[in-house]
């Protein structure tokens, strides 16, 4: 049994799919499959149940999922340990955002956190708001970047990032030549939605007070592919500002802002309030907020 191993099980049990799990491990689903049937056969136990198409978690892999995480858990914090012992900077770092903050807001973190401290490695979890607070909570990411408010009391929200929505157009669209549009201009026009999260919520309840009803052409999970189909012609989107600003200076789409509703899309930095912070940590927590946060912020 090693980490590896293990590691591939906490991700089957958390997703209880072993095609999330392959595509999370970046491995093929018989390479996960492969894996788990030697981690059964070792602990003498069946751990998970894959009968009727679905996959649950037996009572034996409910037991060992639980000295899973905190085996996980404790190398982490070990190689935390041992590298601080050496007073070097080192160990691992995990970090959970979603797909507009890996693109828009960590590259600088990174690239400058990586010139201080290139012996700590990083790993990034891609997963949206909801599914970034869980990796805080139950430990499976030392930091996150989130939408706000966060509302957990277990959490450290520190805010980095000042944003709001937009509305994006291709650049020959009729309302791409406004500065500024009304909710109520957009309704007749073909919209591309994000599925779900918040950001899909906050648009739905734009519509809702104004009982109108969005005309959705198309709903996407990838804020990058839905600027991609926009710039295509097919309809209308919304996204953060700072998401935006790329593709209207390349002439690819239009911003229009909205004039009668206001969306933020403020994101902060998140992380455990009772984990215990190495100085790589707090140097990362440091970067981020001198980095990201606007000068008048900090004031």
């Amino acid at each position: 049994m090693d980490f590896d191993q293990i590691e591939t099980f906490q991700e089957v049990a958390r997703h209880l799919s072993f095609s999330r799990a392959a595509e999370r491990r970046f491995r093929t689903q018989p390479a996960i499959s492969a894996q788990i049937r030697a981690l059964e056969d070792e602990v003498g136990a069946k751990l998970l149940d894959r009968t009727g198409g679905k996959v649950s978690i037996t009572a034996a892999g409910k037991i060992f999922l639980v000295y899973v995480e905190s085996a996980i858990e404790a190398r982490r914090a070990a190689l935390s340990a041992v590298a601080e012992a050496e007073r070097v900077p080192g160990g691992e770092m995990v970090v959970a955002a979603n797909e507009s903050s890996c693109l828009h807001i960590l590259p600088e973190v990174f690239a400058e956190f990586k010139r201080n401290y290139p012996d700590v490695g990083i790993t990034i979890k891609r997963c949206e708001t909801r599914e970034t607070l869980e990796a805080i909570v139950d430990n499976s990411a030392d930091f996150g970047v989130a939408a706000l408010p966060v509302t957990d009391k277990r959490i450290t929200a520190v805010p980095i990032h000042k944003d709001e929505l937009v509305m994006i157009a291709p650049t020959g669209h009729p309302l791409a030549k406004y500065k500024e549009v009304k909710v109520v201009q957009i309704g007749d026009y073909p919209l591309l939605l994000p599925k779900m999260g918040r950001t899909r919520d906050s648009i739905d309840r734009m519509f809702d007070e104004r009982n109108m009803k969005p005309n959705v052409s198309m709903e996407l999970d990838s804020s990058e592919l839905l600027k991609r189909f926009v710039s295509a012609g097919v309809g209308l989107g919304f996204c953060a500002h700072s998401n935006a600003l790329g593709d209207e200076h390349l002439g690819i789409t239009a911003i229009v802002k909205l004039a009668d509703a206001q969306i933020r899309r403020d994101m902060a930095l998140v992380f455990r309030k009772d984990k215990a912070l190495s100085r790589a940590a707090l140097a990362f927590i440091d970067i981020a907020v001198r980095l990201k946060t606007p000068q008048t912020a900090r004031k």
